[in-house]
């Protein structure tokens, strides 16, 4: 059971590293596909919303698995 949550544990800050990366508004995804900073809008739409999300989801599964760690 331990081995499983520190692989869990490794695995979504991996990916929440990832994600937190994409998103930069100056660079990252939004530069690579073509997209600058002098278009700036107020609403979050398609890929950005859903790597918004998705980062709020592993950042509170990470804590949630880091507590799991100290209780088992």
């Amino acid at each position: 059971m331990d081995k499983y949550v520190l692989i869990s544990q490794v695995v979504i800050s991996i990916l929440l590293a990832i994600f937190i990366l994409v998103q930069n508004k100056d660079g990252g995804l939004s530069a690579m596909m073509g997209g600058g900073s002098e278009s700036f809008q107020a609403t979050k739409r398609g890929p950005e919303k859903f790597i918004y999300i998705t980062t709020i989801v592993l950042a509170i599964l990470f804590i949630l698995n880091a507590l799991a760690i100290v209780i088992v």
